[in-house]
């Protein structure tokens, strides 16, 4: 009995895995306006992952160098 429920169990989860994969064209329109939106929402990632590589390495770098500069001015100060 359990074999024949496990049996039908597998059938069942195979028809609906090959129902799910077949598609039929949905013969949509993508207007001027959702293109737009979607490459301005693909700008905009872009953009910020850019302004996270910025913060990420330019300010401490920054940092380093103005640092940098104000040791170097206390040096030539001390001498």
């Amino acid at each position: 009995m359990d074999g024949e429920i496990s049996m039908q169990l597998t059938l069942q989860a195979l028809l609906t895995c090959t129902f799910l994969m077949y598609s039929i064209s949905a013969e949509a329109y993508v207007g001027p306006g959702l293109g737009t939106g979607t490459i301005g929402i693909i700008l905009g990632i872009l953009g910020s992952i850019l302004i996270a590589l910025v913060a990420l390495f330019w300010y401490p770098l920054k940092r380093l160098i103005k640092k940098l500069k104000k040791s170097n001015k206390q040096d030539k100060t001390h001498k």
